[in-house]
């Protein structure tokens, strides 16, 4: 059994203490909830962009913000998985951090990237929460059947898709019902449950109304936050 949650929220760019103090908020709910497995929105610790300048500029503050984050949620007993743009060994990678016992256990880095000058991660590891393992694709790795196929064929229980949908309204407006079809075909192909975690809201003139769900693996939509609003859609699965 593993219980998880996903949480939907707007978007804080560039303010950790405000994200620290969020994720402190919602890690007190998921151990009071019983919570195994917390997702937050993709890069939601620093900021997600499409702006090579402000996606250098997060990648360059992360490891910092990722120290703060870790003494923040020190006395967690649910798993976190939480995103950012890092900088390793000079190349900047989106990445998904799992984060337990107040301290980075492992990460993901996304394969498929679409933001300017990110590296694409080649690596498909999974990670163990309650009884179960899951893996991590990210955003628009669910384009990609390849990616999730490498997580099922490690026998996981779940992936887990950090979002964000903030997008121009028209884009937007094309993957409202595209994102959740993406997560139902990929629950259908692989067997697995899969959990999605986005960020609602606008930013300037971007716009997300909000992906965020948990399917099971015949497809069923199980679990879903509403748009435009904040909150945790969960599910014990297994």
């Amino acid at each position: 059994m593993m219980r998880i949650a996903a949480v939907q929220c707007a978007a804080i760019p560039d303010d950790v203490a405000r994200v620290c103090a969020s994720v402190r908020a919602r890690v007190a709910w998921a151990d009071a909830t019983g919570i195994d497995l917390l997702l937050f929105p993709e890069a939601w610790l620093t900021g997600h962009a499409w702006e090579p300048e402000t996606i250098t500029r997060r990648a360059d503050a992360a490891a910092a913000a990722i120290d703060a984050l870790c003494r923040a949620v020190a006395g967690a007993r649910a798993t976190l998985v939480i995103g950012a743009f890092v900088r390793e060994a000079g190349r900047v990678f989106n990445r998904a951090l799992v984060i337990a016992g107040g301290g980075v256990v492992g990460h993901y880095d996304k394969a498929h990237p679409n933001e300017p000058g990110v590296t694409a991660g080649k690596a498909f590891p999974t990670f163990a929460a309650g009884r179960g393992r899951f893996g991590i694709n990210i955003c628009a790795d669910a384009n990609h059947p390849d990616a999730a196929q490498r997580i099922a064929e490690q026998r996981a229980a779940a992936i887990l898709y950090p979002l964000s949908n903030m997008l121009p309204v028209a884009t937007a407006a094309r993957w409202r019902a595209r994102s959740v079809d993406n997560l139902v075909a990929r629950a259908r192909q692989t067997g697995c449950w899969v959990a999605a975690a986005d960020v609602t809201g606008t930013a300037g003139d971007l716009i997300s109304f909000g992906c965020t769900a948990i399917v099971a693996p015949d497809g069923k939509l199980v679990a879903r936050v509403s748009e435009g609003e904040e909150g945790v859609a969960h599910c014990a699965i297994g």
